[in-house]
């Protein structure tokens, strides 16, 4: 998707507004921080990983913990001991 937006002069900084229905389609939301790349001259934005507070991850807590078991392959020294 192509929108084109201006960029307008704010304090001795530049910004840009970005269009509603991109914000919807990103799922980005005014609190979001976000991070920028320049990147062979263009400019990437994305939304910064940001880490689930306990409450957060409480509440998406349904009861059940997942455990893997890994094949650590044969001893190499002297861990079997």
């Amino acid at each position: 998707m192509t929108v084109p937006i201006a960029m307008k002069k704010w304090g001795n900084s530049r910004g840009i507004v970005i269009p509603k229905k991109v914000l919807d389609q990103l799922d980005w939301t005014t609190s979001d921080s976000l991070e920028l790349e320049l990147i062979n001259g263009e400019l990437h934005i994305r939304k910064a990983f940001q880490h689930k507070s306990f409450e957060e991850r409480l509440a998406a807590y349904q009861g059940k913990i997942e455990v893997h078991s890994f094949d650590w392959g044969d001893p190499a020294g002297r861990e079997g001991l």
